[in-house]
């Protein structure tokens, strides 16, 4: 596969979100920034959050909504950038509102039924414009937060909490249906399923949990974002085993490799939505290349 390396010098992008204009919209988290990437490398930013702006999507509203983590202490390793623990001036993990046409940031949510919301790391909206996200708490040197999926209706200004008590909620999406969320659960390597009997509510799994395990990747190996194909499969940028991890709904899966053993995020786009972006954020890149199958157009875009 040919890689094409778009923009390099970001402070651990993540988030990547296609423009009709072609550009892309994407957070730095290290820096606290919303920045715009132009396709001859040009980069600028258009909005400054702080704490740590992590997944990002074109609402309903035309506006990018932004789930912000509160920061991160990092640490450079072998020539890379690493995220740690729960930072001293940690601002608290929010749902944010990007005005992109003037920059302005409006916090939108901050608790959901009464309990702070610690680490939020990834939202998917639905094409009623109702909005599923994660949290995957903070980690601290000898304990970290429990996190879980949550599910903000249009138009309502309270959530609600659909499944906690997982190890590490990241990436979020839907299947072509509708009918299932997606979740990327990054410590235990682990693809969950949430079949939802309506939007906004899921059916219990077991007594245990309301997610199924869809699969749990060999070794060691951690899941970050992911995006849903047109088909129906689920494509993970995955961790230390750098590149994205293709698992089908009935489990199997398969690898590509990227240069860089942070691969965080993918998004689709282009004509025929074979055009992939991919966040290389250790070594601070976003790279581009053509994928094997179309990616699932998104509900909003702008």
């Amino acid at each position: 596969m040919d890689i094409e390396i778009v923009a390099e010098g970001l402070q651990f992008p993540e988030g990547p979100v296609i423009m009709q204009d072609g550009s892309i919209i994407l957070v730095e988290i290290a820096r606290g920034t919303i920045t715009r990437v132009w396709g001859d490398g040009k980069t600028e930013v258009i909005a400054t959050p702080g704490g740590g702006p992590n997944g990002a999507a074109i609402g309903p509203d035309g506006a990018l909504w932004v789930c912000n983590n509160g920061g991160f202490i990092y640490n450079q390793m072998d020539g890379l950038l690493v995220p740690g623990n729960c930072p001293d001036d940690y601002s608290g993990g929010r749902i944010e509102r990007v005005d992109l046409a003037t920059g302005k940031v409006e916090r939108v949510l901050d608790t959901v039924e009464g309990s702070a919301l610690k680490g939020p790391n990834d939202l998917v909206f639905d094409r009623d414009g109702n909005l599923y996200f994660t949290d995957h708490g903070k980690t601290y040197p000898r304990h970290r937060d429990l996190g879980g999926l949550f599910y903000l209706a249009n138009g309502a200004s309270e959530a609600k909490e659909l499944d906690f008590h997982y190890t590490s909620p990241n990436g979020v999406g839907l299947s072509p249906d509708e009918r299932v969320v997606y979740m990327a659960d990054t410590m235990t390597g682990r693809l969950w399923a949430f079949d939802l009997e309506q939007p906004g509510q899921v059916t219990a799994a077991s007594p245990f949990n309301k997610g199924r395990v869809v699969a749990t990747m060999p070794g060691l190996q951690y899941f970050d974002s992911l995006a849903v194909t047109a088909a129906g499969h689920v494509t993970i940028a995955t961790i230390l085993n750098g590149g994205i991890t293709t698992i089908t709904p009935d489990g199997n899966h398969s690898h590509v490799a990227f240069p860089d053993p942070f691969v965080t995020n993918i998004c689709f786009g282009g004509d025929d939505m074979k055009d992939a972006w991919v966040t290389l954020s250790g070594t601070g890149k976003l790279a581009k290349c053509r994928w094997q199958e179309p990616g699932l157009k998104l509900n909003y875009y702008a």
